[in-house]
């Protein structure tokens, strides 16, 4: 069957420079790419746009925090892969993000073929990133 040539992915992420570094990693990659500058926009934009089928959850954003707009997207959507993506590598972080439903957890700074490779994993792609 033939699908969508391109993925979208939300990247709820508040400060732009971190939102531009990943959305050129993705736009290389052939992903559309969405943002929310917080977590009460992330909800708002997964629970109104069925296309999205990944999403980049910062931890720390104001109006809503990542793990309170995780639990809230995963009431609506279970199946959506949310990964939490944090500049506070603390094991705590990583349970409280898996605790409140996320599928994966990534720690800024990351590499561009680890997110790659992860997004890969959740999506269920195979195939190595180039």
């Amino acid at each position: 069957m033939g699908h969508q040539n391109k993925t979208t992915v939300l990247i709820a992420e508040d400060e732009y420079s971190n939102f531009l570094l990943m959305k050129t990693i993705l736009n290389l990659h052939n992903y559309e790419v969405i943002h929310a500058r917080n977590g009460r926009l992330a909800v708002d934009h997964c629970l109104s746009n069925p296309q999205i089928s990944l999403v980049l959850m910062d931890i720390k954003m104001p109006v809503m925090t990542g793990l309170e707009a995780t639990k809230l997207i995963k009431e609506e959507r279970p199946d959506l892969p949310v990964m939490a993506v944090t500049s506070h590598a603390l094991m705590t972080d990583s349970k409280k993000a898996f605790d409140a439903g996320c599928d994966d957890y990534l720690s800024k700074p990351f590499k561009a073929v680890e997110l790659l490779e992860k997004m890969d994993q959740l999506l269920g792609n195979n195939a190595p990133a180039g």
